[in-house]
């Protein structure tokens, strides 16, 4: 059985295009002509920003970069596993991994926490990293503020789709720190339609209450003693409504992220680690 899944890719244009993520191999004909549809040209890609090193964000780099020549820019905690793929797959197996990945592309700029990117110097479209990791340990999303939008990478699960992080409580204070943002006119997910207006703070409210949802399912199936983490991820999943298919390494691994905070009840209370 085989769970459909589908990500969004931006593109950037000012007086050169950026691409933020890049989906898996392949994507790269997609891309190239959604900017043809534009009028203009793949070989204008100056640069590819990965929002954080899975397999449906750095899939079609490779080719890209080999097509353009363009620069790559991820946060340092993410450069393993864009670097080496292998490593990737042995430490985060997913299935069909060689078939979604063309291949390792070297980082040529470390983005930090603050730093801001500018596609355009000619006029204010000033895009502000933000370190927001629980997803991944790298996950960054970006705002440019000047349009108020705000590119969340995978930083927002949907409610009643399949959950991904490995860490429960930093991807709590993610989303509470792009909640707070002020100003955000759109949201652009990697997972999820474009939310606008008040339905993007909304979105982001459903996030959290998504998480929240998850660690009580995860708690009330963990009981007090050792866990069978494979037996625990299907019960989980049944109380989530979650269809069959999604039962898989990548959801076991998401549910041993809560079973890490199992004594934690509430995440969205103020706490310490």
């Amino acid at each position: 059985m085989a769970l459909d899944r589908f990500v969004y890719c931006y593109l950037v244009y000012g007086e050169t295009i950026t691409l933020i993520d890049t989906g898996v191999a392949g994507c790269e004909t997609q891309i190239f002509d959604a900017i043809r549809s534009a009028g203009r040209d793949p070989s204008e890609i100056a640069s590819i920003i990965l929002t954080h090193a899975h397999p449906d964000h750095i899939g079609a780099a490779r080719a890209i970069q080999r097509a353009t020549g363009c620069t790559i820019a991820a946060h340092p905690a993410e450069r393993g596993w864009i670097e080496d793929v292998d490593l990737q797959n042995r430490e985060r197996p997913v299935p069909g991994f060689a078939s979604l990945v063309g291949g390792p592309v070297q980082v040529d700029r470390e983005l930090a926490d603050g730093e801001i990117i500018a596609p355009d110097k000619t006029r204010d479209m000033n895009l502000n990293v933000l370190h927001t990791p629980g997803h991944s340990p790298g996950s960054i999303s970006l705002f440019m503020q000047s349009e108020g939008a705000l590119f969340s990478g995978d930083a927002l699960p949907v409610a009643g789709e399949l959950p991904v992080y490995d860490d429960a409580i930093a991807s709590v204070q993610s989303i509470k720190r792009l909640r707070g943002l002020a100003g955000i006119r759109v949201v652009l997910s990697a997972w999820d339609k474009p939310r606008r207006g008040r339905e993007a703070y909304l979105q982001m409210d459903r996030a959290l209450e998504y998480l929240q949802r998850i660690h009580t399912a995860v708690r009330a199936g963990s009981g007090e003693g050792p866990t069978d983490l494979t037996e625990l991820t299907r019960k989980t999943a049944a109380s989530l409504n979650l269809p069959p298919q999604a039962v898989n390494p990548l959801l076991a691994r998401t549910f041993a992220a809560n079973l890490q905070v199992r004594d934690q009840k509430n995440l969205l209370e103020d706490f310490q680690r």
